[in-house]
């Protein structure tokens, strides 16, 4: 059995994917979430190309690393071997609605 890659930088979970979906296409940026609030980001320094399905988005929702490494302002880098990911941001439960984790 084959266990699936997964790393994980505060409120961001990178799942490894056998393949990115047809439809989203590459983005200028290389970050995967930022704070409302505080104006932190979780972004890579290199070697990772981030993919929406808008090619105008600000934050990526999967990427293609060649051995990238992701930073964010109050966690520790981490560097994401070779690979096809999907991100997801945490969300959280409210009685009112589900809805990100804000920084």
């Amino acid at each position: 059995m084959n266990k699936v890659k997964q790393y994980r930088q505060g409120d961001v979970l990178m799942i490894e994917v056998n393949s990115i979906p047809e439809n989203v296409k590459p983005i200028k940026s290389r970050t995967l979430a930022l704070g409302e609030v505080t104006g932190h980001h979780h972004t890579f320094d290199n070697g990772a190309t981030c993919f929406a399905d808008d090619e105008e988005a600000s934050l990526g929702q999967y990427f293609e690393s060649s051995g990238a490494t992701i930073t964010h302002q109050e966690h520790n880098p981490i560097s994401v071997p070779s690979g096809k990911y999907r991100s997801i941001i945490q969300s959280e439960y409210s009685p009112e609605a589900i809805r990100n984790v804000a920084d």
